[in-house]
């Protein structure tokens, strides 16, 4: 973090990776979790830092998904086993989004894709007092092959099954468009389209039809991975091609880019 504040980088977004996985991922919303620890140390440290903070459950559970499984005492009759229970998550997810604010997080950025999960975060923000708490969402998450990178960093991917029930086809594109309308409705400050590279359209597109709310695009690990390897094999210029790919993203119709980049890019542009 005070490496970004140096090169002029205002704002970064945490991802925690707990000691203890378990099939809800209790320190999600430990006071004392790992997220929590590092919220409240940035803030001391470099209170101008804008902090984001990832509301997800994949990282901190045991079986690596996004929500509760309909498994154990959550099972459900007339559901398979181990299909991810999305009304029975939004508490949990509200929780971590409470708990998150209350350490010092000025942005939450809810990632599972879950139906009302928007909704449910604001509820639970208003009833906590933190009525003034942005929520970004991850309104619009394709079921990517680009995560591979992170999910193996981050200890998060699923140990059996997939995401494509609840993150989206790669083929489409007017699913996006109403998943931004419904979190729109439920309060939603910010969007997010995630991968970005190879959904500029979907930027551009969803910029179009909510030209009034403000949007980040993830250039995500993967994205990020090819140009490194590229530019180990002497294959092409990283400065350059990195610059052209955030460019093409702003040029799309990005507000904001999350991007493992942005400290190269902060030197790049004179920054750093």
């Amino acid at each position: 973090a005070e490496a970004a504040a140096r090169s002029g980088v205002s704002a970064v977004i945490l991802f925690g990776i707990p000691k203890e996985k378990d099939p809800i991922g209790l320190e999600n919303f430990s006071e004392d979790g790992i997220v929590q620890q590092a919220v409240r140390a940035i803030k001391r440290e470099i209170p101008e830092m804008v902090v984001v903070t990832d509301v997800c459950l994949c990282e901190y559970t045991d079986h690596g998904h996004c929500g509760i499984l309909n498994a154990g005492e959550n099972f459900r009759m007339g559901l398979p086993e181990g299909y991810v229970l999305n009304d029975e998550t939004l508490d949990v997810l509200a929780r971590v989004a409470v708990s998150h604010a209350e350490c010092g997080a000025d942005i939450v950025a809810p990632s599972c894709m879950l139906d009302g999960m928007v909704g449910a975060i604001r509820a639970g923000l208003d009833e906590a007092g933190l009525v003034n708490i942005p929520i970004l969402s991850y309104a619009v998450k394709y079921a990517s092959a680009f995560y591979g990178p992170f999910r193996e960093a981050a200890q998060g991917a699923p140990k059996f099954g997939d995401r494509k029930s609840h993150q989206m086809d790669p083929a489409n594109v007017r699913e996006a468009l109403r998943e931004v309308a419904l979190d729109v409705d439920e309060g939603a400050d910010m969007i997010m389209v995630k991968p970005a590279l190879a959904y500029l359209d979907v930027i551009r597109g969803v910029k179009e039809a909510f030209p009034e709310m403000p949007m980040a695009a993830y250039n995500v690990s993967g994205e990020y991975a090819m140009v490194k390897a590229a530019a180990a094999q002497g294959w092409l210029d990283e400065a350059r091609v990195t610059l052209e790919m955030l460019t093409a993203m702003k040029r799309a119709g990005a507000d904001l880019i999350v991007t493992y980049h942005a400290l190269d890019a902060a030197k790049w542009l004179g920054r750093g």
